[in-house]
C-alpha cells in the first residue's frame, strides 16, 4: 500500500491559506488534515465547520477532520456539510459505536482517534466499525511538537492486532513527523503520516513532501 502524506493546516500561514493550500497540493499531498480543538477536551481553540467549507473551496483533496472536542456526535454533520471527507474521534469521548454508523451512513470515512496514554486494548472492540485509527505521536492540543518515541512499538502493535482481527484499517500517525523520522515511522506501519511544522515551516514544502513520499514508500 503507498504510504500518504497529509500536511496539517494547523501549521499552515492563514494569511494566505489558499495559496498554502495550493503548494501543498502542487507538491503531491494526498489529504489535507484539519486539527479542530474546542478549548474543553484540549486545551486549545482552533477551526471550525466554517474554516472546512473555506478549505473545501480551495481544493478538491480529501479533508481530514480530526475532531478533539467533547460531544462530537452534536457538530459532525456540521462538518460534513462543510465538506469533510474523513472524520475522526477520540476514543475518550465516545461511549458506544452509533456515532461511526453515522458517519459511515453519509460515505464519511470513520476514524478512531488515540492519545499517547491510551492503550490499545481500550479501543479492540471498537476497531471492526472504522476505518482508520489515528495514532497521536504527540499529546492531542498543540502543533510542534516533538514526536514520543514510543509510538513506533504502539503502531507496530496495531498493525499486527489488524492481522489478528483480519480487519483493514488503515492506520494514520500524527504529531512530531518530519524527514529524519518519516521512514522509521513508515515502516512501523503508518499508512498515512500527518506533519504540520514539518512541512509548512520547512524551506521548502515541495521539496519536503516529494522527499516524505519517498521515504515513506522506501
Amino acid at each position: 500500500m503507498t504510504k500518504k502524506i497529509a500536511p496539517s493546516l494547523l501549521s499552515a500561514d492563514f494569511s494566505t491559506l489558499k495559496t498554502e493550500i495550493e503548494t501543498v497540493e502542487n507538491a503531491g499531498a494526498d489529504l489535507l488534515h484539519i486539527d479542530v480543538m474546542d478549548g474543553h477536551f484540549v486545551p486549545n481553540i482552533t477551526l471550525g465547520p466554517f474554516i472546512v467549507s473555506a478549505v473545501r473551496k480551495c481544493t478538491k483533496l480529501p479533508l481530514d477532520c480530526h475532531l478533539m472536542i467533547e460531544n462530537p456526535e452534536k457538530y459532525v454533520d456540521a462538518f460534513i456539510k462543510a465538506g469533510a471527507n474523513m472524520i475522526s474521534v477520540h476514543a475518550e469521548v465516545i461511549q458506544d459505536e452509533k456515532i461511526f454508523k453515522t458517519l459511515r451512513n453519509q460515505n464519511i470515512k470513520v476514524g478512531l482517534a488515540l492519545n499517547p496514554d491510551k492503550p490499545l486494548n481500550q479501543i479492540e472492540h471498537f476497531l471492526p466499525h472504522v476505518d482508520y485509527v489515528l495514532i497521536m505521536s504527540v499529546f492531542a492540543g498543540f502543533g510542534g511538537q516533538v514526536y514520543l518515541s514510543k509510538s513506533t512499538q504502539k503502531i507496530k502493535d496495531l498493525v499486527r492486532l489488524r492481522r489478528k482481527q483480519k480487519l483493514s484499517f488503515e492506520i494514520e500517525v500524527d504529531g512530531g513527523i518530519k524527514l529524519d523520522n518519516v521512514s522509521e515511522i513508515a515502516h512501523a506501519g503508518a499508512d498515512i503520516l500527518v506533519s504540520g511544522s514539518g512541512i509548512f515551516k520547512s524551506k521548502d514544502v515541495k521539496a519536503t513532501i516529494q522527499s516524505m513520499k519517498e521515504k515513506a514508500n522506501e
